[in-house]
């Protein structure tokens, strides 16, 4: 799993890296791209993207003085598109309240056409 500072780097290195190719990232780079709640400094950085790499999200090739060469791996990019649903699921009232209606409205139905049925038989 990810925490939401991970996965927003996450989601930028694989902005700027298309197809799973290598490419150079400074930390002050991914840093700048953080929304400002978000932002860390290049330690942090560093810890985030060992621990990508240690959940084989991300590839690095080397790091050097916070450059990194680096590609996003298909799992990476998995992950992110799996986000999506988890976002917020609620109740739907109105399909609540749909779907008592019309087994309200079967259940009336079933009454009358049994009446019509026992009368006429």
């Amino acid at each position: 799993m990810l925490d939401s500072k991970s996965r927003l780097v996450l989601k930028i290195l694989a902005k700027e890296s298309s197809g799973g190719s290598y490419k150079i990232f400074e930390s002050s780079d991914i840093i700048s791209a953080l929304p400002k709640h978000y932002r860390t400094d290049s330690e942090g950085i560093k810890h985030i993207l060992t621990h990508l790499e240690r959940q084989d999200m991300i590839s690095i090739k080397y790091d050097d003085d916070d450059v990194y060469c680096l590609a996003v791996l298909p799992y990476g990019f998995e992950a992110l598109e799996n986000e999506k649903p988890a976002k917020k699921e609620g109740v739907n009232k109105l399909a609540i309240l749909l779907s008592f209606v019309f087994a309200f409205l079967g259940a009336i139905l079933g009454v009358v056409i049994t009446y019509l049925i026992m009368r006429f038989i």
